[in-house]
């Protein structure tokens, strides 16, 4: 029977190495209980050698109570020319508590000579004797063989024996660390191969980097070679293009491979460990990522979605419930009558026996996005579109007239008005407010004048704002879209305008957003 591959993560430590990537000790402390919520092995804390907030993370987690997952301290062997107990990293790592230990060495001969400095026989007792004191101490010892592989190309024989100090030091797994993420998916096997031949008795692991796109192909083909450790980041955070990416890892060797690593039944959690770390680290879920993003089941064209109606496994290589996702059916001008047939039925609308009414639907969605609307990022749009066309949808207000007035002093300030009058059945409002520009007045007069007959418009807000010139060539004069999203309490919709005027197109947007808030309050 197999082994099962242990999941190691090194979010919190390597993927803190990426840019813009920054986790106080709280933050790491939490995601290191969603980690263990999702079963993975070890979940390695950070460098307690190299800094105070990674120090103060141990001491937070000392008081964790993880059932299935260790928190693993990081470090590096002892400096030259001293003892592993003279050495304040070492002593950092004992002082971090934790069971498991990982500390890093060259493997590479271009390193210990003409980055550290120091000689080849030296490296070996940095390695093995630094491994010997920790062990000695009562750990368990992962050793990271860094740049292994470019070590192993170079100089083979010297690159062997930076293991067998480790191992003779006692660690207790040796993980190939393709530290430049410049190797090839072939010879990343070969290697693992040639080292498992050599050492069949030894616990192996991979630490693959993404500089050459490879890292999770590298990662999947050491596993076949015989390694039974995987490090990664969730989203593959990390250092210049990243690490190994868990999120594609995982379900990989669970879905793909057939082999066992965390619990089958936690991958639905996956997706939402994926968005819950993008939040954290403040940067926005990457809509295409395997397994995880937003788009991974999404499905555009006509002929796609006509498929996935009769069978979803026509167009999707596995069920998007098993890792927490979900399958989206977009509208726009490619798509065909079984696009709005799915959506009309997704967003509760009936379009009457035989789909009745979604081939003027498409028409309509044709007829508009060739004038520059976008209706797959705009679905708040789509579904007032679609019941406007069969009649399902009576506007709440009308307006009746709108001004916007922009003023600049001479010291550069500046103030945008806006003046509106709105009908509400056989009632009239108008009213008028200010704002930082002039999408902002006209929200904030627009929002003014509708409270009193709408008091829930109060609960929105718009989030954001985007502008697109569409055709650059026509200067000033050129067509802009512009699409906003808005939220709720409950629910973020997306809205779109098209228009040569600026204001235009944001007042369409708007409207919309409003309208749409209102038509789903009178469906509750």
């Amino acid at each position: 029977m197999e082994k099962e591959i242990l999941i190691y993560d090194t979010t919190l430590r390597d993927g803190t190495q990426g840019e813009q990537i920054s986790f106080s000790a709280e933050e790491k402390l939490r995601i290191a209980k969603r980690l263990a919520e999702l079963g993975i092995h070890y979940v390695e804390g950070g460098w307690p050698g190299s800094n105070p907030r990674d120090i103060r993370f141990f001491q937070l987690a000392k008081n964790l109570r993880l059932e299935h997952t260790s928190i693993t301290a990081f470090g590096s062997t002892r400096r030259p020319g001293t003892t592993p107990k003279q050495d304040t990293n070492l002593e950092a790592l004992l002082e971090a508590e934790t069971q498991s230990v990982t500390i890093f060495g060259k493997s590479w001969d271009l390193h210990v000579t003409a980055i550290l400095g120091i000689s080849l026989k030296e490296n070996l007792s940095m390695i093995s004797d630094s491994i010997a004191y920790l062990k000695s101490m009562g750990k368990d010892v992962f050793y990271d063989a860094e740049h292994f592989f470019d070590g192993y190309k170079a100089n083979r024989e010297y690159c062997l024996e930076t293991i067998r100090a480790a191992l003779s030091g006692g660690a207790d797994s040796i993980v190939l660390c393709d530290t430049n993420g410049g190797s090839m998916v072939g010879k990343i096997k070969t290697i693992v191969e040639e080292v498992r031949s050599l050492f069949p008795d030894i616990t192996l692991g991979i630490h693959a980097h993404n500089d050459c796109g490879l890292a999770v192909a590298n990662s999947l083909a050491a596993i076949e070679a015989g390694a039974t450790i995987v490090h990664g980041t969730i989203n593959g955070y990390g250092e210049r293009c990243g690490n190994a990416d868990l999120t594609a890892i995982i379900p990989n060797l669970i879905l793909k491979m057939g082999r066992r690593c965390i619990d089958g039944s936690k991958l639905t959690l996956l997706t939402e460990v994926s968005r819950y770390v993008s939040d954290i680290a403040n940067i926005p879920p990457l809509n295409e990522r395997p397994f995880v993003g937003r788009s991974a089941f999404a499905h555009k064209g006509g002929v796609h979605v006509s498929a996935i109606l009769k069978k979803p496994l026509a167009y999707e290589h596995i069920e998007p419930g098993v890792v927490g996702n979900k399958r989206r059916v977009l509208v726009s001008d490619l798509s065909g009558k079984s696009n709005i047939d799915y959506k009309a039925n997704e967003m509760g609308i009936s379009l009457g026996g035989n789909g009745y009414g979604s081939r003027e639907i498409v028409k309509e969605i044709k007829r508009m996005e060739d004038l520059g609307y976008q209706f797959d990022t705009a679905e708040g749009s789509l579904e007032l579109l679609i019941k406007k066309t069969t009649g399902q949808f009576e506007e709440p207000f009308s307006l009746l007239f709108l001004r916007v007035i922009n003023e600049k002093d001479r010291n550069g300030q500046t103030n945008s008005q806006a003046t509106i009058k709105i009908s509400v059945g056989k009632e009239e409002e108008i009213t008028a407010a200010e704002g930082n520009g002039p999408v902002n007045a006209i929200d904030n007069a627009l929002r003014k004048a509708l409270q009193k007959f709408y008091p829930a418009v109060s609960e929105m807000r718009l989030v954001d704002f985007k502008v697109r010139v569409l055709e650059g060539s026509a200067g000033t004069a050129a067509k802009v879209r512009v699409l906003i999203e808005s939220r709720d309490g409950k629910d973020i919709w997306n809205t779109v305008g098209v228009s040569e005027n600026i204001i235009e197109a944001s007042w369409q947007a708007l409207v919309d957003s409003i309208y749409f808030k209102l038509n789903k309050e009178t469906m509750r």
